[in-house]
C-alpha cells in the first residue's frame, strides 16, 4: 500500500510541461540577422547539439523526483481485525399434522403451510452471519433436528429433510421450548434467543409451555413466537373412498399462550396469516437480532522519501556539471 504523507505537495509537478514548454519555445523563437542563410541550411546538425536538449529533462526528471520525495511517499501495510460477537438462535418449527392446512400460497400456487414455512426459513438463515443456528422440530415430542452450527449448508440440508408427522401429530410446545433451552443454556453467547413457529395449541408433552418460558427466561433465553395460519376453517386435502378431495377444518392458535412466552422471557409474538406476512416477520426479526460487529484497523508505513531525493539531488547535480562543462554555451 503506497501513500503520501504531503499529497499538496504534488501539485508542483504542474510546473514540468510549462518549463519543459518554455525552454523549446524560447529556443525555436531565437533570431540572428545573416544576408543569407543558404550556407547554413546545408550544414547537419551536430550529435553534440542535438544531445543537449538532454539538459531539460534530466532538470524535468530532478524536479519530478524531489517533489515526490518532499511529499513523503510512504509503502505500508493496512491490518484489519474484525471482532465479531455472534447470537446463538434455535429455530423452533412445528410439524404436527395441523402444518398439512393449505391456506398459503408460493407463486400462486396452494401449499401446506410446512412448505412455505421451510422456504421462508431458508431465506431466513442465508440472510444470517457469523451466527450459530440450530433446530428443532416438534409434534407429539420435541427433538434437535440440527444442533448449534456455523455450517448453513449443513442447516439447509436438515430443513429439507422436514415433514409433516416426522415428529407426531400433537403439538407439544413446552417440550419443543425446554429442548431448545436445553441446547443453548452452556453456551457463552453474547445472545441466545428461540424462535418459536407454530399453529396450534399445546396439547402434548410432560411440561407445560408457561413452565418451559421460565426456565430459558432464568437462563438470559429471549424467545420469539410466531403463530401461523388464516382465521377461520382452513382447507386439508385428505384421502376418501372417491379420491383427494378438500376438507375444512378448524385450527385452534393459542394466542395468549404464545404472547405470555413472548413477553415472559422478553421477546415478541407475531401473526402470520399469508406467505407475505411470514416474510415480513422473519426479516424484522432479522432486524431485531443483529451481531455486533467491531473492526480495529492497524497501519504501518516506512518512508521512502529518502531514495527520491538522492535520486532527484543525482539529477540536479548531473544537469548542472553537463550545463557548465560537456554542454556550456558561450554568451
Amino acid at each position: 500500500m503506497l501513500r503520501f504523507e504531503d499529497p499538496w505537495l504534488l501539485a508542483v509537478l504542474f510546473a514540468i510541461p510549462v518549463i519543459t514548454y518554455s525552454y523549446f519555445y524560447l529556443s525555436s523563437s531565437s533570431r540572428i540577422r545573416f544576408s543569407t542563410i543558404e550556407l547554413l541550411k546545408k550544414l547537419k546538425t551536430s550529435k553534440s547539439v542535438r544531445a543537449r536538449h538532454s539538459l531539460i529533462l534530466l532538470r524535468g526528471a530532478a524536479i519530478l523526483f524531489l517533489t515526490l520525495g518532499l511529499a513523503r511517499p510512504q509503502h505500508g501495510t493496512k491490518t484489519t481485525e474484525q471482532l465479531t460477537e455472534g447470537i446463538d438462535i434455535m429455530l423452533c418449527l412445528d410439524t404436527s399434522g395441523s402444518m398439512q392446512a393449505l391456506d398459503f400460497t408460493i407463486d400462486g400456487r396452494k401449499r401446506d403451510r410446512l412448505a412455505v414455512v421451510k422456504d421462508v426459513v431458508k431465506d431466513f438463515v442465508k440472510a444470517r452471519e457469523n451466527d450459530r443456528i440450530g433446530m428443532v422440530v416438534f409434534g407429539d415430542e420435541a427433538f434437535t433436528q440440527c444442533p448449534l452450527t456455523l455450517d448453513y449448508g449443513v442447516l439447509l440440508s436438515f430443513l429439507d429433510r422436514i415433514s409433516i408427522g416426522m415428529a407426531g401429530d400433537s403439538t407439544a410446545v413446552g417440550s419443543a421450548i425446554a429442548t431448545s433451552v436445553k441446547r443453548l443454556k452452556d453456551v457463552p453467547a453474547k445472545s441466545k434467543i428461540i424462535v418459536l413457529l407454530t399453529d396450534g395449541r399445546s396439547n402434548a408433552g410432560r411440561i407445560s409451555p408457561e413452565i418451559a418460558a421460565e426456565i430459558a427466561k432464568t437462563m438470559g433465553i429471549k424467545i420469539y413466537t410466531i403463530g401461523v395460519g388464516s382465521d377461520g376453517a382452513v382447507p386439508f386435502l385428505v384421502d376418501t373412498f372417491f379420491g383427494k378431495q378438500y376438507i375444512y377444518r378448524r385450527v385452534d392458535l393459542d394466542e395468549e399462550s404464545l404472547k405470555s412466552i413472548a413477553k415472559e422471557t422478553g421477546g415478541k409474538y407475531f401473526r402470520a396469516t399469508d406467505t407475505k406476512g411470514l416474510k415480513e416477520i422473519y426479516k424484522t426479526i432479522d432486524s431485531l437480532e443483529k451481531t455486533e460487529i467491531k473492526v480495529k484497523e492497524y497501519m504501518e508505513y516506512n518512508e521512502l522519501f529518502g531514495g527520491f531525493m538522492l535520486i532527484g539531488l543525482f539529477l540536479l547535480v548531473t544537469e548542472v556539471v553537463l550545463a557548465n562543462t560537456r554542454f556550456r554555451k558561450i554568451p
